[in-house]
């Protein structure tokens, strides 16, 4: 659940006022005394209701800066849904406003094929959940990479609803504001199943010509003018095109080591196509992606005149199956590495005290009741103290960043693993140490068990091992050595997502 300024929308809400109000389909049954008022919730502004006397909550299926996604299923219907659940305990006074709009925009947008539907919403003391149509078919290159073979006009199939979405949302006076391949899912596993935009946490209402001014998004994704902070919707274009870049190479557009470098690269906008990566791709094709990717939003296409693009219109591409390399490529792309973050916790957990005597005190400082613990409060009372100025809403990112186990306090080890810069944990020693932690068995090798139960240990598990595995395993033995965890551990990890608020 992304969160986002709500300085640049005060004008947007008028536009969205009706929803604010409107009976909402229930999804729990509150049992109340005769005569008794239901408590009002302070974020829906609507009686509370229990989405557990209607829902058994089962797997989570992710989570993101406030919310956790679990699969649900109707107690009397049987039918499986998701519910995405906001901790309340996590939101400031400008995230209540991020979540009613969420819920607004979801309403607003139900009904469109490739939109993920909201069934209802509710409130309970401690959550918000969102009841909404589970899209089993998993992420969008999850369904590429798991297939193994792929042509032009697949791709093109995609873009073509991807390019729906941002129509139906620019048609209803919505922008996304965070497209991305990880917020498209196909509804089902079958093969012509839909694709389904979701989260539209820093989704916000627009009108013609309102300008927008905070920077929302994630780095690969977001476009030069949102870097320059004055934008509009032509920016969920530029998004659209890289991930239509990525679909046909397997690499995005512009690639750093870490995000400044991808910010850089974006603000200079050379996009190449010369590269090996484009030698078998379509003239129609490259001509569609760089339309989408013009620096200039004025001269950017339009959805609609992305859908009316030649290659996009049915028989455009070719069917002809594109080389394996680009979904060799998509693979190592796309799978950000839960292992380098268990690994930076083992790090932080055996530096020495020398290293580490001066992040010590600063905790010590902030954990005022000296439990072993920070708390929101007393992460946000201490920054200022030590010369940090900070806005709460970074603070909340701060904690968030930093609370791996997502108990809402951050230990010592996390804060340590936070807070801790990445010059010490190029040391080869410490790598070494941290290899170990994992290596069990001494045997030289990480394998599937082995990273198992680390990853079971810091509350990471059900993890698609295989697959931290295959990313990481470039010899293809199915297992990791020493070089090949050093080349992950020191490899620019630029996925950080910037819901910061400017």
């Amino acid at each position: 659940m992304g969160n986002s300024n709500s300085q640049a929308y005060s004008q947007t809400q008028p536009h969205s006022e009706h929803h604010q109000h409107q009976p909402q389909p229930s999804n729990g049954v509150s049992v109340l005394p005769p005569n008794s008022k239901p408590t009002v919730g302070r974020v829906l502004d609507r009686p509370m209701e229990d989405v557990r006397s209607d829902y058994i909550f089962g797997r989570e299926l992710g989570r993101g800066q406030f919310g956790v996604t679990y699969s649900v299923t109707h107690k009397h219907t049987n039918e499986n849904l998701a519910c995405k659940s906001i901790a309340k305990r996590k939101l400031h006074r400008d995230d209540l406003e991020d979540v009613r709009r969420e819920v607004q925009i979801m309403h607003h947008l139900t009904g469109h094929r490739n939109i993920v539907e909201l069934k209802g919403a509710c409130e309970d003391r401690h959550s918000v959940n969102l009841v909404m149509e589970l899209c089993a078919g998993g992420e969008l290159f999850d369904r590429i990479i798991a297939k193994g073979h792929y042509s032009e006009r697949a791709a093109a199939d995609l873009c073509r609803q991807i390019a729906t979405v941002i129509h139906d949302c620019h048609s209803m006076g919505v922008m996304h504001r965070d497209l991305k391949p990880e917020n498209f899912l196909f509804l089902g596993k079958e093969e012509n199943s839909p694709l389904k935009a979701t989260d539209f946490g820093l989704s916000v209402f627009f009108k013609p010509g309102d300008v927008f001014k905070d920077l929302v998004g994630s780095a690969y994704y977001v476009a030069p003018e949102v870097l320059r902070k004055s934008y509009g919707p032509e920016a969920d274009i530029w998004s659209a095109g890289v991930i239509l870049f990525i679909l046909l190479s397997g690499v995005p557009p512009f690639r750093a080591g870490n995000e400044q470098g991808i910010f850089d690269a974006i603000l200079l906008g050379y996009i190449n196509f010369a590269s090996d990566h484009w030698s078998s791709i379509s003239s129609s094709a490259k001509d569609l992606v760089k339309n989408m990717l013009r620096a200039d939003p004025k001269k950017r296409l339009s959805a609609v005149e992305v859908l009316n693009h030649p290659w996009l219109r049915e028989d455009g591409a070719s069917d002809k199956p594109l080389d394996i390399t680009v979904l060799t490529r998509m693979k190592q792309f796309r799978a950000m590495n839960k292992l380098k973050k268990v690994a930076l916790k083992v790090i932080a957990e055996n530096l020495s005290e020398e290293e580490i005597i001066g992040l010590k005190e600063m905790f010590k400082s902030m954990d005022t009741d000296n439990n072993g613990t920070i708390t929101f409060e007393e992460l946000k009372a201490g920054l200022p103290k030590l010369g940090t100025k900070i806005s709460e809403s970074e603070v909340s990112q701060l904690m968030e960043a930093a609370d791996v186990d997502g108990n809402g306090t951050i230990d010592y080890i996390e804060f340590i693993t936070a807070t801790m810069h990445m010059n010490r944990m190029e040391r080869e020693d410490h790598l070494y140490k941290a290899f170990e932690y994992f290596d069990k068995d001494r045997s030289g090798y990480i394998t599937m068990e082995e990273l198992e139960s680390a990853l079971k240990k810091y509350n990471m598990g059900d993890e698609k091992i295989k697959e931290i595995i295959a990313e990481v395993d470039t010899d293809n033995d199915g297992r990791i050595n020493y070089d090949e965890f050093v080349a992950m551990m020191r490899k620019g990890n630029p996925d950080l997502v910037t819901k910061r608020r400017k």
